[in-house]
């Protein structure tokens, strides 16, 4: 009989501690965040280190992936806990693609395609720049492969993109560089 009021005592408390909140407040502060209909991407944490997308949204450099990123709705996705290695073009990158490229991309109707470059730049694990290697081939998210060559002992995406800097995230890291992916059809 008290096996019995336990399993079920317990089983209310979980129930009772799965039910959702419309508030959380962080531990040890005064500030509530709205969370209702957010993953964590919804939480604001302004100590912790900070998630991909946290990362391109405070750099103004990142400001063409940060808006591409929102208009294929992925900030949900690279905000989770991955981890993921993600090859983010400059704002530079996006400047050398044929005029009108990327405002054609940013268009509702073309959010698949925008989604399948934005894959492409994405790959789900962490791989550090000291474990590239010439020749190596990464499997995107988007199911298409991105090939390393080493130049002058720096790696060199798809024998164009030159990684111009490193930062690491919560989730991940992110290479910044200097060129736009673009799978092959």
């Amino acid at each position: 009989m008290k096996k019995t009021v336990f399993i079920l005592g317990a089983s209310l408390l979980i129930l009772a501690s799965c039910q959702k909140t419309d508030t959380v407040t962080a531990a040890n502060t005064d500030a509530t965040t709205e969370a209702v209909g957010h993953g964590q991407d919804g939480i604001q944490d302004d100590d912790s280190n900070p998630n991909i997308v946290q990362l391109a949204v405070k750099n103004p450099d990142l400001s063409t992936l940060v808006k591409a990123v929102q208009a294929a709705s992925l900030e949900a996705p690279l905000s989770s806990t991955g981890p993921f290695t993600v090859f983010a073009p400059l704002n530079s990158a996006f400047e050398k693609l044929p005029a009108g490229t990327v405002d054609g991309l940013m268009k509702p109707d073309q959010a698949d395609a925008l989604s399948d470059i934005l894959s492409y730049h994405t790959y789900v694990g962490v791989i550090k720049e000291d474990q590239m290697s010439d020749g190596q081939s990464l499997g995107m998210v988007n199911g298409k492969n991105i090939k390393i060559t080493m130049v002058d002992g720096k790696p060199l995406i798809n024998g164009k993109a030159k990684i111009v800097a490193t930062v690491p995230a919560s989730n991940g890291v992110v290479y910044a560089i200097d060129e736009v992916l673009l799978p092959e059809k």
